[in-house]
């Protein structure tokens, strides 16, 4: 019995000799000890669990208090703490714009009517630059000037010859042809200074009878009908569509993956006014996709322009049933789905613009 227990206190020495207390062994369970007291020290855990909750609690707190206090949902309290925050309200069109949780304010949009003659077609333009402010406000500064006069010239021609169409123009070929000058000037601009902003490009043209939207990039438009459909009026220019991954390909660059797909690993978009060191490659194109909409047939009730920012935090339905339950508020529900889409978490520039059509006949936006 006694030799037994000296055999096996004997292997359990061995064992421990050989294996147990080898100086790799020691090592490895010195690395682990030191990772298990670093990932789980309970009292290290408890008070980063407890930091969190707290201040995911008073965000809440915060926002809920301010919609409580104005059934508009008024970003009056969060307005001190945008570097900027803009608004605009001219009769049947509203817009709210904010910085949101961005280092910078890179949105622009613009409204241009004419109160004159109001059979001239409205100008209504999101731009949501990345890479500085410089491209949003260019396209900002010049586009919606150089397509008023471009319009004006048209519709004087189109009096004169008492026809449809001016030398194969269209406010479709009017659009496509100032958008495409606009980026050449902006790329000879910009590049010579070597600024490598960009800015997506959403435009539409707002007749009598007829809406004609442009878009380059990622900023979207979406429309109400009569029947309370969501009809898009724009679609995504995004690096991981087969359309755009093949022309992309084509000019011999790439996509790649980094917390969304890139081109060229660097932009979020496949089309863009801007980036001069993308178009020099010819991965990014500035042509815009232009879609035409016949209001009679359609007899609209609104329509939403919006930055990416608010399309982070809405589809194109949820967006329309949440204006169209908000239309009496003064901003048209553009402040209340801005918050929203705040209280969600996005963190990028949001803008929203909402243009509320004359009745249910599809006519044109009064101005």
């Amino acid at each position: 019995m006694i030799e037994d227990t000296m055999t096996l206190l004997s292997l359990l020495g061995r064992i421990m000799r050989y294996f147990l207390l080898r100086p790799e062994t020691l090592f490895l369970l010195c690395i682990s000890l030191a990772l298990w007291s670093y990932f789980f020290h309970t009292d290290e855990v408890k008070t980063i669990v407890k930091s969190s909750r707290d201040a995911v609690k008073m965000v809440k707190g915060k926002v809920a208090e301010i919609m409580q206090n104005d059934k508009f949902g008024g970003l009056d309290v969060l307005d001190a703490e945008f570097s900027k925050t803009w608004e605009f309200k001219s009769n049947n069109v509203a817009v709210y714009s904010i910085q949101g949780r961005r280092d910078h304010m890179e949105d622009r949009f613009e409204v241009l009517t004419d109160i004159v003659n109001r059979s001239h077609p409205s100008i209504f333009g999101i731009f949501d630059g990345h890479g500085g402010e410089a491209a949003a406000d260019f396209a900002k500064a010049h586009l919606s000037e150089a397509l008023r006069q471009q319009l004006l010239s048209y519709d004087r021609e189109k009096e004169k010859e008492k026809n449809e169409s001016s030398g194969g123009l269209s406010y479709s070929s009017i659009l496509e042809q100032q958008i495409l000058a606009l980026d050449r000037d902006m790329l000879d601009k910009l590049s010579a200074v070597y600024n490598e902003a960009g800015s997506t490009c959403l435009v539409a043209l707002l007749s009598d009878k007829v809406l004609t939207v442009a878009n380059v990039g990622d900023s979207r438009g979406v429309l109400c009908d009569k029947d309370g459909n969501a009809i898009a009026l724009s679609h995504d220019h995004k690096p991981y569509q087969l359309k755009e991954r093949k022309r992309i390909k084509k000019a011999g660059g790439f996509i790649s993956f980094n917390g969304s797909w890139r081109v060229q690993g660097i932009l979020a978009m496949s089309r863009s006014l801007g980036d001069y060191p993308l178009k020099n490659l010819n991965v990014v194109i500035p042509n815009p996709d232009i879609m035409t909409f016949d209001l009679d047939k359609l007899q609209p009730e609104f329509m939403i322009l919006a930055s990416d920012g608010l399309w982070d935090a809405f589809s194109n339905e949820e967006a329309v049933r949440f204006i169209k339950e908000r239309l009496d508020e003064p901003h048209f529900g553009a402040k209340s789905i801005v918050l929203q889409s705040f209280y969600r978490g996005c963190p990028d520039n949001i803008t929203v613009m909402v243009v509320k059509f004359k009745g249910a006949g599809g006519k044109a936006a009064e101005q």
